[in-house]
């Protein structure tokens, strides 16, 4: 009856609805890297220690090299190695694996492929990603080196979601840690990984506690 009314008042009112009932079934991830490991230990530590209430169901890689960190947390391990020509060949066959394990979320930690139009438009509002800047700053790759060249005093961490235009989606948590003239680019880097790991847990934790409504270009993000 509750979902019929809600239904109703949608229609009358031009919005959407997703209604979440206390004790449904835990949510189910996909975790997405390439060869930086920060994040993905973040995320299995957090889980394991209940901090995250949810199933991780796989690590999907590009590359062989963070096996060994599923294989410490029995964690399934798939890897789909991607070139310019087999990229959308390869984005099917993790369409179909992920859709086969009824996977809820896709966490995109520091996987530096970029996911096709069609892949984003797929899981909408289902694709979270850590960029490595506080965004709308330094869009797209090799954000600490032109951090580094602006001789910025912040540097920053942007969880959203991931959308058709790279690095636009809505914004779900963002960070900031102050840097110095001292700083070289491997300084950005080591401070930033604290804050993308911590930025894409957060993220990650909004989204599983139903605390997010996504509006048009921007997210509406409730306290705990």
């Amino acid at each position: 009856v509750i979902e019929d009314e809600i239904n109703d008042l949608c229609v009358r009112f031009g919005m959407e609805s997703q209604l979440s009932w206390g004790g449904d079934k835990r949510r189910r991830i996909a975790i997405f890297v390439s060869k930086y490991d920060h994040c993905l230990w973040e995320l299995l530590l957090r889980q394991r220690a209940g901090e995250l209430d949810c199933e991780i169901a796989m690590v999907i890689s590009s590359h062989e090299k963070l096996r060994h960190v599923a294989d410490t947390f029995d964690i399934p391990y798939h890897v789909f190695p991607i070139t310019k020509d087999n990229k959308l060949e390869q984005e099917e066959k993790q369409i179909s694996l992920i859709e086969q394990h009824n996977v809820d979320l896709l966490v995109l930690a520091r996987y530096m492929q970029i996911l096709s139009p069609s892949f984003c438009s797929r899981f909408q509002n289902q694709i979270i990603n850590i960029h490595h800047s506080f965004l709308p700053a330094f869009r797209g790759g090799s954000p600490y080196h032109k951090a580094h060249e602006r001789g910025v005093k912040l540097v920053g961490a942007t969880a959203h979601y991931a959308t058709t235009e790279l690095d636009e989606g809505p914004i779900i948590e963002q960070d900031i840690m102050r840097v110095s003239h001292r700083d070289d680019v491997k300084d950005l880097v080591r401070k930033g990984r604290t804050l993308e790991k911590t930025c894409l847990t957060n993220a990650v934790k909004a989204h599983l506690d139903d605390r997010i409504i996504t509006h048009r270009s921007k997210c509406i993000v409730f306290a705990e």
